[in-house]
């Protein structure tokens, strides 16, 4: 039997504390404040118990208890430990919430807490306008996201490295970096700008970068290879892995790109495009005041990473896909117009391509004019 009281507790979450607000419902106007150590998940369990005890009215009553926090660096783990122990937990998307904007305003630990408080008795109460609550993933289709956000780091530290190589050689007057095959006979042979060979030290430090370069290559293929692997297994029993290979056959679809959309995007269920949309973050915003009414660049809401792979894959479908209905709608909209107007219609098309591959691998619907790869057909 549950007990008339209830209690809103708000954790503002840092590296070194937790500062614990806490609020009876109904009860004091004014919160409790309780601060624990960092990740002391225990001592915040056996407050929770203690207020339980000290708010049920009545032997053998529970008061429900709703808590919540932002979403940040100590990702989902609470939420799970709050969740397995019978507590609603919520999790806040930070940048949703509304603060006032009149002026300057205080920014302490307590404020937020309190603050969070204040928003999470409104979202109970029913507006859902307060803020945007986060959707926790299952640990499962958290984890089937690391091989390629882990990918995209080794890609990225490739590009530093290689970009650093060629840096230290332009400021020798070098134009362009040694091929990693035949290395040391490159170096050998190159020369500054004002015909000296390169400097010992230079060389040793470029030698390094080179080493690091090496393992990046090695430890982004092993991680290809074992992704594809693992795909392999999995494709005739889940449905999220089925998604990934039809995204395959479609040309101009890799691997990475249909890991990346499914992974990050697809696995999840939405009632409707819009919200599709808006996840991804390539809405356009509405501006209307007065007699001016039109609409402003895209709200970049949503999950970054699937719209800069939406973004990319629009470019890409203009090469590979020339024939399907989307390509031809860009080029009538924008002909042999460059610039910004051009930027501006491939984010239209990469909405348009977002909801298109999304009914593809939700109800087989194929887009006009689809072409797939060399030997896959249709369906």
């Amino acid at each position: 039997m549950s007990s008339e009281n209830a209690i809103h507790i708000a954790i503002e979450l840092s590296v070194s504390s937790w500062l614990v607000a806490v609020k009876t419902v109904p009860g004091a106007a004014k919160s409790r404040l309780h601060r624990f150590e960092g990740g002391d998940a225990s001592g915040l369990l056996k407050l929770i118990a203690e207020l339980q005890t000290r708010v049920s009215t009545h032997p053998g009553d529970v008061a429900k208890v709703s808590c919540c926090f932002e979403a940040g660096r100590d990702g989902f783990w609470l939420y799970r430990l709050l969740t397995a122990h019978g507590i609603a937990a919520y999790v806040l998307e930070p940048t949703s919430i509304l603060v006032n904007r009149r002026a300057r305003r205080a920014k302490t630990d307590r404020l937020d807490a309190e603050g969070m408080l204040r928003v999470l008795a409104a979202w109970l109460n029913g507006d859902r306008q307060i803020c945007s609550m986060v959707r926790v993933p299952t640990p499962d289709e958290e984890d089937a996201k690391r091989t390629h956000r882990e990918r995209e780091h080794l890609v990225q530290e490739r590009l530093r490295i290689e970009n650093r190589i060629e840096a230290l050689l332009f400021t020798q007057g070098i134009r362009g970096r040694p091929s990693l095959r035949s290395w040391e006979r490159d170096v050998a042979t190159l020369r500054t700008g004002d015909g000296r060979e390169l400097p010992p030290l230079l060389r040793a430090e470029l030698d390094r970068l080179r080493r690091r370069l090496l393992l990046t290559l090695e430890l982004i293929r092993e991680l290809e290879t074992e992704r594809a692997r693992t795909l392999d297994a999995a494709a005739t029993d889940d449905p999220v892995a089925r998604k990934i290979v039809s995204l395959k056959q479609i040309r101009g679809i890799g691997e990475n790109f249909a890991a990346v959309l499914v992974r990050e995007v697809f696995y999840r269920r939405f009632d409707n495009r819009r919200q599709l949309a808006s996840y991804v973050g390539i809405t356009p915003m509405p501006y209307q005041s007065g007699g001016v009414d039109r609409d402003r660049n895209i709200s970049r809401a949503g999950n970054p990473r699937a719209r800069t792979a939406m973004i990319q894959l629009a470019w890409l479908w203009l090469r590979y896909q020339p024939a399907s209905g989307l390509a031809t709608w860009f080029r009538e909209r924008v002909g042999t117009l460059k610039g910004r107007t051009r930027r501006i219609a491939i984010v239209a098309m990469a909405r348009k391509l977002l909801i298109a591959l999304w009914r593809y691998v939700e109800t087989g619907s194929i887009p006009d004019g689809l072409a797939f790869g060399a030997g896959t057909a249709a369906g």
